[in-house]
Order: structure tokens, then sequence, then C-alpha cells
């Protein structure tokens, strides 16, 4: 099956896709800074703090801000400093030609990036703003839009991100291998060009040039980081290294840390990297690893009693858990169905293979079908009929998916995938080999039900005219090649009654 357009290769077609993309922001956000800005009472510190409400609104703020610094020795390191320079005026129209979504119409991906951007904004005030009061800003801004870079690119392709996610987090694959087989490019070098060409605040580069490039001091650090059991010891591995000492001591480093503590702990607060971050956060400190620890644990229950949402994942419910719990497990294939299941399943499909047609109506056909989905060892599946003109295909039946799944309607001409299943019969299997090929291709309502890297497609045809499409996987789980072929004789099975079933009363 053909894609079109193919997903950006290199640095700068990657760069010139996202820099394009505009972030929503929520109409409540929107409404209150457009009501704080027509207020002549509001001072800018106040502005300020309702605009951090909406990231992507601070985001673009700053960049609106430096994006022309010729009078300007330094581009805007906070948000307060941004608003004097574009004015409130300059700000409003800005905000004007921001798009606004409801939270359902935002991707969840999206969503979830700028909610780890808000725990690190809050792990570098509990941790760090107190200690560098003078700095505050630099540390809160900078820490909070570190991520940004990456919030167009989970807007654009959030299916990308949770490939990244369930990969390198879940299964534990290399980031760099994973990187290259979704982007082409690595996804640090590719953070450092964006926040470049956005002119983010220096810290935020730093970091960057740090993590992409410039990793010999911070080796350094993390190695003198590991004995945090003899403060004394480390204090004199850094007494000896003068450059190292210095470097690690920069506020800037600030940043790197709350986003490292934040961005670890979305998987498991005692996992490698967790720990590596906490050690070297409290080298930074000067800190036991049991007291950084407890710290590090007040900031995120802060951070979630002020930002945590029903459907996000936030790292303070973890707390809760056993130690060693990680929220994204290896997945494994799903199991073949167990022999209840698949006598089940047999009844199923001897009921749909009936002559003449035992079935009403399209619904009881309908229903018969969704249960031998149901019984093959799908825990998901979404049946849709498509009209007379192909111009719509409407859900009839769906098994595992939210309320909302049961309204879908779909225009099949706003993707490739659907008007080629449409055009004739035919299949398609997503894996995590071809899922970036084809996702980009499939409606954004559809991805967001299914969210799937093992998704099964398969169109159905009644009289030489495709009528029916099936979407089926095991809640995103890689599927044994038994689930696979149910799938396949159960879709068969279904067309079978298809053509019965038009012959009905003839």
């Amino acid at each position: 099956m053909p894609t079109s357009p193919p997903l950006p290769r290199s640095l700068k077609t990657w760069l010139k896709q996202l820099d394009s993309v505009r972030l929503p922001i929520l109409p409540a956000n929107h409404e209150q800074v457009r009501r704080a800005l027509a207020n002549s009472n509001c001072s800018l510190r106040e502005v300020a703090q309702l605009i951090q409400n909406s990231p992507a609104l601070a985001l673009m703020v700053l960049r609106e801000a430096n994006r022309n610094t010729a009078n300007f020795s330094e581009p805007a390191e906070s948000l307060e400093i941004a608003l004097t320079r574009l004015g409130l005026q300059r700000t409003e129209a800005l905000l004007n030609h921001l798009p606004s979504a409801a939270t359902e119409e935002i991707p969840r991906p999206l969503r979830q990036l700028q909610l780890i951007s808000q725990h690190a904004a809050q792990q570098a005030n509990g941790l760090f703003a107190n200690r560098l009061a003078r700095l505050w800003q630099e540390i809160h801004w900078s820490s909070l839009l570190f991520l940004a870079p990456l919030w167009p690119l989970a807007a654009a392709h959030p299916e990308l991100f949770e490939a990244w996610e369930q990969r390198v987090l879940g299964k534990g694959e290399p980031a760099s291998k994973v990187e290259h087989e979704l982007l082409g490019v690595s996804l640090l070098s590719l953070c450092l060009a964006l926040a470049e060409h956005w002119r983010l605040p220096e810290w935020i580069l730093q970091g960057y040039r740090l993590l992409a490039g410039e990793r010999r001091l911070l080796v350094k650090a993390l190695h003198i980081a590991r004995d945090n059991q003899h403060p004394l010891q480390q204090q004199q591995a850094l007494d000896a290294d003068s450059t190292l000492r210095r470097w690690l001591t920069q506020p800037a480093n600030t940043t790197m840390l709350a986003n490292g503590l934040a961005l670890a702990a979305h998987q498991a607060w005692d996992s490698p990297q967790s720990l590596r971050w906490q050690r070297l956060t409290g080298l930074y400190l000067q800190l036991p690893l049991s007291e950084l620890q407890q710290l590090v644990h007040q900031q995120a229950v802060q951070s979630a009693h002020l930002h945590a949402a029903a459907d996000l994942w936030h790292p303070a419910e973890a707390l809760l858990w056993p130690w060693a719990a990680r929220r994204l497990q290896p997945t494994t294939a799903t199991p073949a169905p167990q022999s209840e299941a698949l006598s089940a399943w047999r009844q199923h499909c001897r009921e749909l293979l009936r002559e003449p047609s035992p079935f009403a109506s399209v619904m009881q056909l309908t229903t018969c079908a969704r249960d031998a989905l149901q019984s093959s060892g799908l825990s998901r599946a979404l049946l849709l009929l498509a009209d007379r003109t192909h111009t719509r295909l409407i859900a009839q039946q769906a098994v595992g998916l939210p309320k909302e799944a049961s309204g879908l309607t779909l225009d099949p001409s706003q993707s490739q995938v659907l008007r080629r299943l449409l055009a004739q019969p035919g299949h398609l299997r997503l894996t995590p080999a071809n899922i970036a090929q084809f996702s980009a291709l499939l409606p954004g309502t559809l991805k967001a039900l299914l969210p799937s890297e093992h998704l099964l497609l398969r169109s159905l045809a009644s009289n030489g005219r495709v009528v029916m499409l099936l979407l089926a996987d095991q809640h995103g789980a890689p599927l044994a090649e038994a689930s696979v072929q149910a799938f396949s004789k159960t879709a068969q099975c279904i067309e079978r009654a298809l053509a019965s079933f038009a012959k009905r009363g003839r």
C-alpha cells in the first residue's frame, strides 16, 4: 500500500515540518489569559502565572519574543521578560491566532508530555529555586520548556511517541536504534536543532548540547555520584578535578536534572535511569540519596495535586505501588485462545456459515460476528459498515473499546488506508516494523480508539462491493499467530454470512 506523504527522515525535513505545527490550547486557558490581558489591573507576573497553566501557550509567547532579538543582546529567559518585549497588544494578537481545542481533541501523547514538563518544573522549583532564589525564573521556565521541542512531534505524530515509549521504556530497546527506525534521526539532535531554531533559553540549549554530544563531564560526574555512601570521598574526587567541579555546580544544570528526574520517574522510581538521576542530583545538592529521594517524592505528590488528569499517567501514583513495580512492562505475545473460547468461536462461526442465513437483521449478523472475533482471542474489535457511496464508515459493533466507539463515523476520503481498503477487499497487519509508515495514513480518531503497534484491519465484500471493515487487536500486545489465523478465518466466515444474508427472500 503506497504512502503519501512519507514521514520526514532527515533533520532538515523534520525541522521544517515541526516548526510549522501550531500547538492547541484549552478553551479555558485561552479565555483566562484573554481576560487577564484585557484587564489593566493585572500585572505581567499575574499574566505569566496564568499562561504557565498552558505550557503550549508559554512556548509560543517565548518563541514569538525571541523570533527577532536584534534590539536585545540576549534572548528572553523567562515569560515575564518575553511579555515585556512583546507588549500586551502583540501577546493578545498571538493568542487569537492559536488554535483552541477541547481536551479530548488534543492528542493524549502531547498532553502526557506536557504533564511530564509540568512535573519537571515542580521538581526544579522544589529542589533548586529556594536555594538559588535570584534565578528562580530561569530555573522554572527552562525546566518547563526543556521538553518543548518534543511537543509538536507528539501533536503531529502521536503514534511515534507511543511507539518510542513502549519500545524504549517498556521493552528496554536501545533508544538510538528505535529513534533511527522511527524518525531517521537522533531525538536529542532533533530537540537541539529545534531549540536553537526557536532561540529557547540558553540553559535548555546547554542541556541538549551536553546530552547530544558532550557527555564526557556528565559521565565523570555520574561515576562519582554512584559512591553516594561516602560523601567525603565524593567531595575529594570533585576537588581533584576543578573543571568537573565548576561544571557540576553551574545553575544551568538544574534544568537537565529536573527533567531527567521527571522523565525517569515516568517509567519507575527504582529503574537504573531514575537512580542515576537521583544520585547525580544528590551530588549536585550535596544531599544523601535517602534525603534526596524524600524531597523528590514530595515534589511529585505536589505536582500531582496541581496537574494530574484522569486519563494521563503521573509518577506520584506509583509511590503507592511496590517499590520494584513498573508502569510499562515488556509486552509478550498474546496467548492462543483457550479450549472454552475456541469452542465458543467454532459455534459462532457455524452460525455465520449456516444456509439459509439465520439472521433477521444486519444487527443480528454483526453481533454474532463481534462475538466470534472476541472468542478468537482478540480483546478489542470494531466493525464498521460502509454506506452505498463509500463516503462514510459507521460503527456497528465494538468490544473492549470506550463508549464513544459506538457513535464513531469516519470519512474515508481523509485516509489513504481506508480508501484502499474500501476500493477492494484486502487486509493490513500493523506491526512495529511498519507502524510509522502506515499510522500517519489512518484517521486520528481511529488511532485514539485503538492505540496499537499490533493491529489487524480487513475489508469484506458482498456481491463484489466492500460493505464492512474489521479492526481488532489484543490491547496493543503482540499477536500470537494462532490469533491472527483465527481473525482471518473469522473474516472469511463473516464474508460468507454477508453473502448468504444478501440472498435471503430471493
